[in-house]
């Protein structure tokens, strides 16, 4: 993993992102890749034709180009990857909450 998140650092690099884009152009980039996988889900959960694998490989490469793009951002602002997964996950490892319609509400705090 560590080597492929680097190759895609380098990436950045070599074709002149780091310096010629912003992270604002990049998070831009994120959300449409984020738009790209809400679509391929709803066309795998709803849509009939094509075959299952087609469906799952569209789901792949969406979230796939929604990392990448995040590690641009990571590189724009000198973080690492790894250091924003391990922040993130030391606030929701003590974070409580309950499912409310398929999805996760965390606790207000008080």
């Amino acid at each position: 993993m560590n080597e492929l998140i680097e190759k895609t650092r380098q990436w950045f690099h070599d074709k002149g992102i780091i310096a010629n884009s912003t992270p604002l152009k990049q998070l831009e980039k994120t959300q449409e890749e984020l738009i790209e996988i809400r679509d391929a889900v709803i066309r795998h959960e709803y849509a009939e034709g094509g075959t299952e694998e087609f469906k799952r490989n569209e789901i792949k490469d969406g979230i796939g180009d929604t990392v990448v793009t995040l590690i641009g951002v990571c590189e724009m602002y000198g973080f690492t990857l790894e250091d924003c997964l391990q922040q993130a996950y030391d606030v929701i490892s003590k974070r409580s909450g309950k499912m409310v319609d398929g999805k996760f509400v965390k606790d207000t705090e008080a």
